[in-house]
């Protein structure tokens, strides 16, 4: 009985570890027990949020100096939410690799300018 006792406390334990953190409903404490999040940024959080609820993660974003988007991934990753809402990318289309650039970059003789040399 005393082992069934303490898997259940220890499961209600990585449950709570693993909860996310809303940013309109989170405490100063929360906001700092997310990976990334310290002080500074979590009276910056609290700060905003006493002018009104973040709407979403571009509301979020705009608002609070110094977090952009990849911060605000990184946040999300750790358990950070927006109205329970995780962080979405932006970006419909993926990067082009830095190799593509490289090859955009250089010019390319046409056929014209072959038959003039």
């Amino acid at each position: 009985m005393l082992k069934k006792i303490l898997a259940f406390v220890a499961m209600l334990y990585a449950a709570a570890c693993f909860a996310a953190v809303d940013v309109n409903k989170a405490t100063a404490a929360e906001l700092d027990s997310v990976k990334g999040i310290g002080p500074s940024i979590s009276s910056k959080i609290l700060d905003e949020r006493k002018k009104g609820n973040f709407k979403d993660w571009s509301d979020f974003v705009n608002r609070v100096k110094g977090v952009g988007e990849g911060n605000a991934a990184k946040f999300s990753n750790e358990g950070l939410t927006v109205n329970g809402t995780p962080f979405k990318t932006t970006d419909a289309a993926p990067a082009a690799p830095k190799d593509a650039k490289k090859a955009e970059a250089k010019p390319v003789a046409s056929a014209a300018s072959a038959a003039k040399k």
